[in-house]
């Protein structure tokens, strides 16, 4: 070896071995924690110096790093460099104080360009120097991305990170000017064949190059034509498309004629498209609406995208005319318009303000849309600190397609977005009216559920009170209601948001696929845009993330198909764009498609920007495209200057039937006339379920004990704005949840009973000792006089059932009567439950064991860890069970006598003999009802120093 590499090799060894090189005397050093890390932008909690994001010492791998700074993905820090930098160095890494969890990608960025990647680094595995060459540069971007997996822990760690500069003047952070977006490079990466639902779709190694593709597709196209009724005569095109395929066969790839060849072939293309029998009709109804900015407090969210205080002047409500011309013409459909009731009579709506969620009737004459007032200081645009505004959330509008009739539907502090027409002339519509945070946020994001209201705006009504949100609601082809839910119920918070079908009056909530996914990379993240697809029984929608904006693959989804919780009910139309989060990262990488409106299962309208980046805010720009199956995407219109949303084709649809209403509240108005409220007297406060058998089960409850009971236990809606503010119980971001009560399974199976109404709650199937043997993870309900009937415990959610068609021995008699459980189960509540049970039975025998020299755990009411439960409750987190993880759990689906107290420490060693002791039958009761129920600490969010001291406290939103 030459003296010149081995004295290279020695210098990377000194700068690895953490020894600094020499340096010219002038040359000066500057440690990012000395800087202002104010302007370090961190997904989670803020960066810190010298600390790791929760403030604690920098550790990598069992080593303190004296210096450096704590952040979190999606974070970034800029710094201006101005060409005086020599050098960044530092170590990356996942935290220590994570384990073994967490995964990030480190990413230094030199005015622009990548300069240097980490790849994938996971917590207890390996870490990564860091040192660039930054002469000349204006600036540098430290960035920390999330990985597939999400976001939790994601502890990260620029430590010993420093910069070498020249000068009197030091390197500083500032905040990020606008920057052009880059071309995004064609994918390097494809789905499965199998997974796609034309496979003309994906490349074709045949192909020379695009010439080549865009041939081969149209062909496709043509093909397809041809068995549509109505289709006019291709023989033309077929002409042309046989010549240009015999000119490509004869020019050689890289021959310049080859790109005149494309051009052909794309008029050809479009030509082609525009021939298709489905476009029945020239204008297309949309918004114009920015693409939110890049932090999700901005509205970089599935839910914070929908919040008034995020939206961004420039938008508007238009009608695409000539759409399918060469040059179409855009219509401003509130030009003129003017208010004609409400808060805001005789004012005009104009680019000043924010629009969402365009919804056309019918009879394709009128529109419901959603409209936001925008302060003109942006001081004023303040997020939720507990209290909402009714001058920054959205409210629903409707509006004739001419201009005319403006008319306000709703008003308030509330966002109400999302808004459907129904079929028996009602509107289904999104609001936070209910109540209630999200679990997993750093930062207040209300939840927002399914509300209808008759078509003036009057008589509101609950449809949902599912405790996490819910998005967009539109019609199918059997009257059905589909929609988004994020199924939240004891598992991760990246785990389940998906299609699911509930009736116009809300009733009999199911999901429609993938309700138990066994990872977050096994199908689509967050099932967007749901609409049923003409003459067909699939939905068509965008497959987005849970830590982006609704844009991302569109995906057909089959709901007769048997699921796998994978890709079985699954097809892709747009393979080129992976889905986000689930295949790539988020905060970055592209999103390319959104808010699809099917023609058929192989047409559609959406919005398209090909070089488009969730991080990229306004600066994207989705136009609205005519895409086909086979791969094909045709332009129809795009503005510079903003995005386009939400392409509906302006034309009359089919009504659906409209199915029979069920409840006591909600009813739709007969023909001509008024809406009058209902005596409260006459309406019920509960519904009825019935239970047909409860060993029908997808998981068999073989070997296992008769099933004696049902136990019903009601979740309640966060009340406080913060993750974990407070701690429930060992589970992470879990709900609190109370025990309304048990009934009665009889000897066939079945279960008969009267329930409170508009309750989310979940059923856990017992055994005659009161032990749980199953349980759901997805909440239900019940409006006033209702009755909902399932098959059995976790059964097919495409199976339904009359109460009528059966025998079975519970619907023969009157329903039963919820029996309330024991003092401390309603609502849930450690100190009265759990803690004199211990008391009576444990204490006295620990403390003796320990004046002995023995380990008893503490079992007594003191202080415990962060004085936020007792001793005791800490004591037993290793003997309990509980669901935990806010990203996926270890089992994401509930097994037949493998969960509650069954599958836990401490009721097995309580069974078996625990040094004689001999508890009562109510003291056994009650642990093993604090087991089943997750084992939690407080039953309310509120009020925890009473909850301490054994007062019962109410849930403020029960």
């Amino acid at each position: 070896m030459n003296k010149q590499a081995i004295t290279g090799m020695a210098a990377l060894a000194t700068l690895y071995l953490g020894v600094p090189a020499l340096r010219a005397a002038d040359d000066k050093v500057i440690w990012l924690d000395e800087m202002n890390l104010s302007q370090a932008v961190s997904g989670w909690g803020e960066t810190q110096a010298k600390k790791t994001v929760a403030n604690k010492p920098l550790t990598l791998r069992g080593k303190v790093y004296e210096r450096g700074i704590g952040t979190h993905p999606p974070g970034s820090f800029r710094i201006a460099l101005d060409g005086r930098a020599l050098r960044f160095k530092a170590i990356a890494g996942v935290d220590d104080e994570v384990g073994k969890q967490g995964s990030v990608e480190f990413i230094v960025m030199g005015d622009g360009k990548k300069l240097w990647s980490s790849g994938v680094l996971t917590g207890g595995g390996d870490i990564k120097p860091c040192d660039i060459d930054l002469k000349g540069l204006k600036f540098l971007d430290l960035i920390v991305d999330t990985t597939p997996d999400g976001y939790t822990l994601d502890h990260s760690d620029w430590a010993d990170a420093r910069i070498d500069y020249q000068g009197d003047k030091a390197p500083a952070p500032t905040s990020a000017p606008k920057l052009g977006r880059p071309h995004n490079p064609p994918p390097d990466r494809w789905p499965a064949a199998d997974q796609v639902f034309d496979k003309n779709s994906l490349p074709d190694p045949a192909d020379k190059d695009e010439a080549d593709t865009v041939l081969r597709r149209v062909g496709a196209l043509i093909a397809h034509l041809k068995t549509l009724p109505r289709c006019p005569d291709l023989k033309q095109a077929e002409q042309r498309l046989a010549g240009l395929k015999t000119e490509a066969g004869l020019l050689e790839s890289g021959n310049a004629k080859r790109g005149e060849l494309l051009a052909e072939a794309c008029k050809l293309r479009r030509k082609v498209a525009f021939a298709n029998p489905l476009l029945d009709f020239h204008r297309i109804l949309f918004i114009k609406r920015h693409f939110c900015p890049n932090e999700e407090v901005t509205g970089n969210h599935m839910c914070d995208q929908y919040f008034g205080f995020n939206a961004i002047r420039g938008g508007g409500l238009f009608v695409l005319e000539n759409s399918f011309s060469d040059a179409p013409t855009v219509r401003n459909v509130l030009e003129k318009s003017v208010c004609e009731n409400g808060r805001y009579k005789g004012q005009s709506f104009t680019s000043k303000d924010g629009f969402l969620a365009p919804e056309l009737s019918f009879d394709g004459k009128e529109v419901l849309f959603a409209r936001t007032e925008i302060a003109d200081n942006e001081a004023d645009r303040k997020r939720y600190s507990g209290q909402g505004s009714e001058n920054n959330t959205y409210k629903i509008f409707r509006v004739k397609l001419d201009g005319s009739g403006l008319t306000q539907l709703t008003d308030g502090i509330w966002n109400e977005f999302d808004s459907c027409y129904l079929p028996s002339g009602r509107i289904m519509f999104i609001s936070e009216r209910r109540g209630g945070y999200g679990r997993c946020h750093g930062r207040p994001v209300p939840s927002f559920t399914l509300y209808s209201m008759n078509a003036d705006g009057s008589d509101m009504v609950m449809m949902s009170p599912h405790e996490t949100n819910e998005w967009q609601p539109s019609v199918d082809h059997n009257g059905m209601v589909v929609y988004t839910r994020w199924d939240y119920v004891d598992r991760g918070f990246n785990q389940a948001h998906h299609a699911w079908t509930t009736t116009p009056d809300g009733r009999d909530p199911r999901a429609v696929n993938g309700n138990f996914s066994p990872n977050q990379g096994a199908r689509p993240h967050f099932e967007i845009s749901m609409r049923a697809i003409p003459g067909s029984q699939k939905y068509m929608g965008t497959a987005a993330c849970h830590h982006g904006q609704a844009y991302g693959s569109i995906i057909l989804v089959d709901p007769l198909m048997p699921d796998d919780n994978a890709m079985a009910q699954v097809k892709r139309l747009t393979p080129d764009q992976l889905f986000p989060e689930a295949e790539i990262g988020t905060h970055g990488p592209p999103a390319n498609y959104a808010a699809p409106y099917p023609l058929s299962e192989h047409f559609f309208l959406c919005v398209y920007d090909k070089d488009s980046r969730s991080d990229a805010g306004t600066d994207n720009n989705y136009g609205i495209y005519l895409v086909d199956a086979f791969g094909n995407k045709e332009l129809l219109y795009r503005d510079d200057g903003i995005s386009c949303l939400d392409p509906i084709p302006v034309k009359a649809r089919p009504v659906p039937p409209v199915l029979p209403h069920k409840t006591a509240v909600g009813k739709p108005l007969k023909p001509g006339t008024k809406f009058v409220p209902p005596d409260p007297k006459t309406i019920p406060d509960f519904g009825t379920v019935g239970l047909i058998n409860v060993y029908d089960s997808i998981y068999p409850m073989t070997n296992l004990p008769k099933i004696t009971a049902l136990r019903v236990i009601q979740l309640l809606p966060k009340t406080t704005p913060f993750a974990n503010q407070p701690f429930i119980g060992f589970g992470d971001q879990k709900s609190a949840r109370m025990v309304l009560g048990t009934v009665p399974v009889e000897n066939d199976g079945s279960a008969f009973f009267k329930m409170p109404a508009d309750k989310p709650v979940y059923f856990q199937a017992l055994d005659a000792d009161g032990v749980a043997v199953q349980s759901m993870r997805s909440a239900t309900y019940v409006h006033p006089g209702e009755t909902l009937t399932c098959l059995g415990c976790h059964n097919s959610p495409t199976n339904g059932y009359s109460m009528g068609q059966n025998s079975a021995t519970a619907l023969r008699r009157p329903p039963s009567v919820l029996t309330p459980d024991v003092q401390g189960s309603k609502p849930f509540s450690y100190p009265i439950l759990v803690q004199p049970v211990l008391e009576r039975n444990c204490v006295e025998c620990h403390k003796k064991s320990q004046a002995e020299g023995k380990k008893a755990p503490d079992l007594t009411r003191a202080q415990g860890e962060n004085n936020r439960w007792f001793t005791s409750y800490d004591s037993l987190k290793n003997f309990a069970f509980f669901w935990n993880n806010a990203c996926f759990d270890e089992v994401p689906d509930s097994k037949p006598g493998q969960i509650g107290a069954r599958n836990s420490k401490l009721y097995q060693m309580l069974v078996k003999g625990h040094h004689g002791l001999k508890l009562s039958k109510e003291d056994l009761h009650r642990l093993t009802l604090w087991l089943d129920c997750n084992s939690d600490f407080y039953g309310s969010y509120e009020k925890l120093e009473e909850q301490k001291e054994g007062k019962v406290v109410c849930p403020s939103l029960e």
